[in-house]
């Protein structure tokens, strides 16, 4: 399907969403379910606008499964800081003081507010240009939701590399927030 998608068959991007909207809509459900409460943005929507930014029906060439999910899941990123970074603003009451993250708190973004998440988001930008791979695990797991396993799978890696990679990622990650909050 991808191979005709590349060819121009307009209609393979529209089969393309159906096979994976399911997918993407668990994804983002369980995403969408460790948000702060009285969150605005839907999975629903989380999956269309995600959809609409990785071309909706002209689609791009996609190399595999793990390049497609790999997209989806930087786009589900993007939209989730871009929502945070609008509430933030100073209109919506912005300059509030960041806090601190525990280490633990790195499984996924549960609950976090929208400094922390931004906090995060800019810490992963730094990670990516020291590490992409151990940046593109973190965005799998943490905006997508994807659990250990279904990460090392959408990566290419054998688990316990993925979850050496995750352990990495992490204490980096939370060394990385905690000296920009001291610095």
């Amino acid at each position: 399907m991808l191979g005709q998608i590349e060819q121009g068959d307009s209609q393979a991007a529209s089969r393309l969403l159906a096979l994976v909207y399911d997918e993407l809509r668990i994804l983002a459900a369980r995403k969408m379910a460790r948000e702060t409460p009285g969150q605005t943005l839907q999975a629903t929507a989380l999956v269309h606008e995600a959809w609409l930014r990785l071309g909706g029906d002209r689609q791009p060439a996609w190399q595999n499964r793990a390049h497609f999910f790999s997209a989806a899941a930087e786009a589900m990123r993007r939209i989730l800081i871009d929502n945070a970074r609008r509430k933030r603003a100073l209109r919506h009451g912005g300059q509030a003081e960041r806090v601190e993250l525990a280490p633990d708190s790195l499984e996924l973004a549960a609950g976090m507010d929208d400094d922390q998440l931004l906090a995060v988001h800019e810490a992963l930008d730094r990670l990516a240009a020291h590490d992409a791979v151990k940046a593109e695990l973190v965005k799998l797991r943490f905006f997508a939701g994807l659990t250990i396993e279904e990460s090392a799978r959408a990566l290419g890696l054998s688990e316990p590399t993925a979850k050496r990679y995750w352990a990495y990622a992490r204490a980096w990650l939370y060394r990385a927030v905690k000296t920009n909050r001291e610095g």
